[in-house]
């Protein structure tokens, strides 16, 4: 079987399964249209939410047989059109705790202004020219409170600090168990909170959700992170708050285009800790998703698919 992994960033993918016995080419470079590069993959291995797989993608891969992605959702593979061309749909597992993680080293990045000091560190500058906030006593804000949101939330509560929470159809009833205030509402949550972490699933209700005018309930001493989904929140208006200084600063992880294009402001604002999609990013993930997606292929090839997807969920 002609087998492609699309976006391998690092170059990990053959060293984290055994691929032997499968016709393999590793693609590391990210491609815009990579319809010409998969033109005789019957599978594809891709990466979350990389590279989208539309209706007219799959319309021009023609051989394409078994598609999979990392983890067990993703939103930007059209399902429907999938099925619609005889492509099998597959996922891996995928581990909680690594976007926690993330969102805790931008946190505690943004609250020690770690990137400002290391970059004197290193550049021979100023020996202390910040002064840190502290998280004892301050308001973590977390928008969504599923497996994510609860843990970091649980972190949060360990370093001393007032969880609030909200979603759409959150509940007392759910977060007071974990110690957790329920917020009345997005403005009210936003309005609260010294650190705001977005992590709600990107659907058609939360595109956008947090827009102009939540942003405005938000501090100026207050710092926003997203390590959940960029387009949760409005690009436009978030570029605003942080160009004119009406929030301390963002922690960001997510971005609409990625890669990221050189010329993006957000890359120029001295307010904005980034990192570049990393949240899923680490060693044992990675031996998960490859090994698995491994699995998934040669399952398939025995006549007997696993982990596949079902749910169609638009992105775009």
């Amino acid at each position: 079987m002609r087998c492609a992994v699309l976006d391998d960033y690092q170059g990990v993918a053959l060293a984290n399964a055994d691929w032997s016995g499968l016709d393999v080419t590793v693609l590391r470079e990210h491609l815009d249209d990579p319809a010409d590069a998969l033109a005789e993959a019957e599978c594809v291995v891709i990466m979350r939410e990389r590279t989208p797989f539309d209706a007219a993608l799959f319309a021009r891969l023609p051989r394409l047989r078994l598609l999979i992605t990392s983890g067990m959702r993703n939103a930007s593979i059209d399902l429907a059109a999938a099925r619609a061309h005889g492509v099998t749909v597959c996922g891996t597992g995928s581990a909680k705790t690594p976007p926690t993680e993330l969102t805790w080293a931008l946190i505690l990045g943004l609250a020690r202004h770690l990137a400002v000091e290391n970059a004197a560190f290193h550049a021979g500058g100023p020996w202390q020219s910040t002064v840190g906030v502290d998280l004892a006593g301050r308001t973590l804000g977390l928008l969504g409170f599923g497996n994510l949101g609860k843990a970091v939330g649980r972190v949060g509560r360990a370093f001393g600090m007032d969880v609030v929470a909200w979603s759409p159809n959150l509940t007392a009833e759910r977060v007071e168990p974990e110690g957790v205030r329920l917020a009345s509402g997005l403005h009210d949550l936003l309005g609260q909170s010294d650190f705001a972490s977005v992590h709600l699933v990107l659907s058609d209700r939360t595109r956008g959700l947090v827009d102009a005018a939540a942003l405005a309930c938000l501090k100026p001493s207050a710092f926003l992170v997203n390590t959940s989904r960029a387009p949760i929140v409005d690009a436009e208006a978030l570029l605003e708050v942080l160009r004119e200084k009406r929030i301390a600063g963002a922690g960001l992880d997510v971005f609409e285009v990625e890669p990221l294009p050189l010329t993006d402001e957000l890359r120029t604002l001295p307010n904005v800790l980034a990192t570049p999609h990393l949240g899923y990013v680490t060693e044992a993930n990675y031996r998960t998703y490859f090994t698995e997606a491994v699995e998934d292929i040669h399952a398939f090839l025995a006549g007997e698919p696993i982990r596949q997807l079902w749910r169609s969920v638009t992105y775009r």
